[in-house]
Formats: structure tokens, C-alpha cells, sequence
């Protein structure tokens, strides 16, 4: 631990000494969470996110308290309301993994077994819209959100009320209209998307208003370009095959030109994007969990209370 910082920077060494208690996650589980090029061991449990699941357990649990004691003074007219936990990052850094692999492992805790995970790509405008105001290469970007949208929901959320949020299909690339899932006043919600930290002058209110821990998932950018990239050809032998995917039509595409195809869309929109919207916002996390080249966490940084 080291630096002047309004950090505190623990080697992944350190941070596994915070806990001691054994995995009860099974391999079957571990396999059912982890994403399509990620390899995620045991050891990456024990060592990393047991230790962030008990400090995060303890959060919550003061909260609650907090909330007891309030509501207490204030003769019971305060509603209980979810803790909300935002995780950002870029794409293919592996986000959606740490979001499944924490929802997992909060829910063992008897004071908080009820943990929702919503991502922000079903916040995403229509790919009809998206059309009309010819942002299509842009999704992802600020502007390719709902951003109103996703803030009445979250503030629901926030309120004690029950919320519907948009449901969004990578296979067909597009919003499921009609389609929502429901978040019913759990005692934990999870929000992950790589937007959850980004302010913007256009608004007064941001979505990270509304969290009570976030958590910034972080590597070199050559590391997740390669990612990209390898997710990219494991994604053309499979979901790619389905004729209702959006990317059908690159199944045929020779090798050197899938390299071509995904390094461009890696170039054009998902680096651009990291480098101008995501990477800002890291500073604004209180938790960043750094990647090392295979996925592994090498480092964590907390921020100080």
C-alpha cells in the first residue's frame, strides 16, 4: 500500500490476506459464470472477490443499520431501499463476469440474499433510432443512451418502487420491445455498463448519483483489444451461425478478414470510445480492480473513507 493518492492500493497479495474464508462456489458454477474468453479460477475467487464481497457486505449491512436507526427517529416513514452497486469499464475488459460472479456471491449473505443485476445496454436507443440520427457507429457512445430513461429508473429504484427496465439482445443487436425485467425492491441491485460513471453537461442528475459503491474494471488497452479480438472469432464460430444474429452476415469471412473487420470496429468505436468516454471516469470509482494479460486482477485500489 503506497501513494498519496485518495486511494489505497493493495497488491493482489495483500488483498487476499483480508480474507480467509473457504469458496463455496463450485467448479460447475464458476464455468456458468464466467464469460466466453475468460478462464476464471478458484483462486481469482479466494484471493480477489471474497475479500471485496465481505467489504461490500459491510457497507450494506451499515446501511441498513444507518437505515434502522433513521427510520427509527423518524417513527418509520422512510422506505427501505436497495443498495446500489455500479461497475464500469470497457468493453470486453470483463465486466459482465465480475457483475454475475459478485450478484453470486452476495446473495449468500443472510442480510442481503435478494441481488438484482440490470446492464445499461437495455437503456440503449433502438437500432430504428439509432438510424434516424445516424449514430448507428456510435452505439455505445453518450449519445447512443437513454439517458432520461435510465435515470427514471434508477431513481425508482432509489425510492423503494418497483421498476421495469428495457431488455436488450446482443444476439439480435437491438432492444426487445415489449420485453422488461422487472426489479422488485431487492436489497441489492447491481448496475453494470460501460456508461454508469459518465457525467455530462446536458444533465443535472447523473446515474452514479444514485450508487452507493462503484467499482471500475481496468487493463492496458492493449490487453483488451486482444480480448476484443479473440471474443470476436469465438463469437463468429457460434453466435455469429444463427441466422437471426446481426453479425450473421460475417460467418463466411476468411480469418484475415475477420482480423480486418474486428480490429476496425475495435479502432473506430470501442477505442475511441474507451479513450474519450469510459477511461475518464475511472478516477470517479471507489473500487478499481486492475487486469493483468489474462484477465487475472493484479492490483486493487480503494478509495479512502
Amino acid at each position: 500500500m503506497h501513494g498519496n493518492t485518495s486511494y489505497i492500493e493493495f497488491s493482489r497479495e495483500q488483498w487476499a490476506q483480508l480474507q480467509q474464508a473457504p469458496c463455496e462456489l463450485t467448479e460447475r458454477e464458476l464455468m456458468e459464470l464466467q464469460g466466453l474468453n475468460e478462464s476464471l479460477s478458484m483462486r481469482e475467487v479466494t484471493d480477489v472477490y471474497l475479500p471485496l464481497t465481505r467489504l461490500l457486505n459491510l457497507y450494506v449491512e451499515a446501511s441498513q443499520q444507518l437505515h434502522r436507526n433513521v427510520s427509527t427517529f423518524l417513527e418509520n416513514r422512510t422506505k427501505k431501499v436497495p443498495y446500489i452497486i455500479g461497475i464500469a469499464g470497457s468493453v470486453a475488459v470483463g465486466k459482465s463476469t465480475t457483475a454475475r460472479l459478485l450478484q453470486k456471491l452476495l446473495a449468500r449473505f443472510e442480510s442481503h440474499p435478494r441481488v438484482d443485476l440490470v446492464t445499461t445496454d437495455g437503456f440503449l436507443y433502438p437500432n430504428r433510432i439509432l438510424e434516424e440520427r445516424q449514430i448507428m457507429n456510435k452505439k455505445g457512445f453518450p449519445e447512443s443512451y437513454d439517458t432520461k430513461n435510465l435515470i427514471d429508473f434508477i431513481s425508482a429504484i432509489k425510492s423503494g418502487e418497483k421498476a421495469v427496465a428495457p431488455v436488450y439482445s446482443h444476439l439480435e443487436y437491438d432492444i426487445l420491445p415489449g420485453d422488461g425485467q422487472v426489479i422488485d425492491r431487492p436489497d441489492i441491485l447491481i448496475v453494470e455498463g460501460i456508461n454508469v460513471l459518465q457525467v455530462s453537461p446536458s444533465h443535472q442528475i447523473f446515474v452514479s448519483d444514485f450508487f452507493d459503491f462503484s467499482i471500475y474494471v481496468d487493463a492496458c488497452e492493449q490487453n483488451i483489444e486482444r480480448w476484443y479480438i479473440e471474443r470476436f472469432f469465438m463469437l463468429q464460430k457460434t453466435a455469429f451461425q444463427n441466422s437471426n444474429s446481426y453479425f450473421h452476415r460475417y460467418v463466411n469471412l476468411s480469418k484475415e478478414d475477420t482480423l480486418q473487420l474486428a480490429q476496425r470496429i475495435w479502432r473506430e468505436i470501442n477505442a475511441k470510445n474507451l479513450r474519450e468516454n469510459i477511461l475518464p471516469t475511472r478516477s470517479r470509482a471507489q473500487s478499481i480492480l486492475y487486469k493483468g494479460e489474462n484477465h487475472n486482477i493484479t492490483k486493487i485500489s480503494l478509495r479512502k473513507l
